[in-house]
């Protein structure tokens, strides 16, 4: 008999997981960059609101879309911050190591 609890996650769902988890640091580091205070505050609801919206989600396919979206929009923000000149080299170096996987 296993001693893992029911709500115990595949090796699959766990990996998943930590690119979802991984790709949420990169956006509110990238956030951090934005320079008016306004503009970063709601793009941290954004962020937010996005991620909750599809906490529940189980789906592979689906969070795997989902990602793909997100760093579509990471991406933009971070061409965004960088056509400004905002942008550090951290931030040019995480969006190539953010991509998605494709199943």
């Amino acid at each position: 008999m296993s001693k893992l609890p029911k709500s115990a996650l595949s090796l699959k769902q766990f990996m998943l997981r930590q690119e979802v988890l991984k790709l949420y640091r990169t956006i509110f580091r990238t956030i951090r960059q934005v320079p008016d205070e306004a503009s970063r505050e709601e793009l941290r609801q954004w962020a937010r609101a996005d991620f909750r919206a599809n906490r529940h989600q189980t789906e592979e396919l689906a969070i795997k879309m989902l990602m793909q979206t997100a760093n579509r929009s990471l991406k933009e923000l971070q061409t965004s911050l960088g056509l400004s000149g905002i942008a550090s080299t951290t931030a040019a170096s995480s969006s190539s190591k953010s991509g998605c996987k494709s199943a």
